[in-house]
């Protein structure tokens, strides 16, 4: 029943080139960064990657994205990582866009064995109706594009409305920041690390969890505990050097007021 492994590089050996990865993380916050730092190392390439967004320049899936392992995202934006948007804009990864909040229920509806459902999100756009550029080559011509989607009017509290089909997502892998967790693989998240890394947990079919603190079964309140251990295969405790290694996305300062 101990799911603890040696190291991130052991806990990641067995991803073979190739392997889909729902990664957890929000911006900067609660990244799994020794986990994608060791499989940057073993050289893994050709990845699939699911996760909100592909980290920032140098950091984060940012660090997998410079050299080159990844083949394809679905991840809900872009953001400020320019090295992701000239991959994209040259025809060197495969990008599928994705509201949001949809991102995240399709990775919830994965782990929970639901394999499509109805949103309103998208109806009317090119969400729903296809189009969105998914590759481009390297003159910046479309060579790939979302398809249509089903729709159907349904009644949602006595008011018709059109909603669209989307489906769960199930990866291979999942690699996942908790700020606790046992070795039965239990979890706790602290804050914005708790949007996408339970969620990215779930939809992995071999879960693999760095932790920054490592406690023995039954130190968790099962009160206290946001991902059971059911949906973790692997646990790897962060030196308290890892565990600190917590960059500011954004720094922004001003002269403080006289008198405060």
């Amino acid at each position: 029943m101990d799911k603890t492994c040696a190291s991130a590089e052991e806990a990641v050996s067995q991803i073979p080139e190739g392997a889909s990865l729902a990664v957890g993380g929000f911006g900067l916050s609660g990244v799994p960064m020794a986990l994608i730092r060791a499989l940057r190392n073993q050289g893994t390439g050709g990845l699939e990657v699911v996760s909100n967004n592909c980290g920032v320049d140098g950091w984060g899936l940012g660090e997998l994205l410079s050299a080159g392992r990844i083949r394809r995202v679905i991840a809900s934006y872009i953001g400020e990582n320019k090295e992701f948007a000239r991959q994209y804009l040259g025809g060197e990864i495969e990008v599928e866009l994705t509201p949001q909040g949809t991102l995240a229920e399709r990775l919830r509806a994965g782990g929970a064995g639901i394999p499509a459902f109805y949103t309103a999100t998208g109806v009317g756009t090119m969400v729903s109706e296809g189009g969105l550029p998914w590759r481009y080559d390297a003159e910046g011509t479309v060579v790939a594009q979302s398809p249509a989607k089903e729709t159907r009017v349904l009644d949602s509290l006595g008011s018709e409305r059109e909603y669209v089909l989307e489906t769960g997502i199930r990866t291979d892998f999942a690699l996942v920041r908790a700020a606790k967790g046992d070795r039965h693989g239990n979890l706790v998240f602290e804050r914005a690390t708790r949007n996408f890394n339970p969620l990215a947990a779930m939809a992995g079919r071999y879960t693999i969890a760095e932790v920054d603190e490592l406690v023995e079964p039954g130190e968790i309140d099962p009160d206290d505990v946001h991902l059971s251990g059911i949906f973790v295969d692997a646990v790897v405790a962060l030196t308290p050097e890892e565990a600190a290694d917590l960059p500011i996305e954004k720094v922004t300062v001003r002269d403080r007021e006289e008198g405060n």
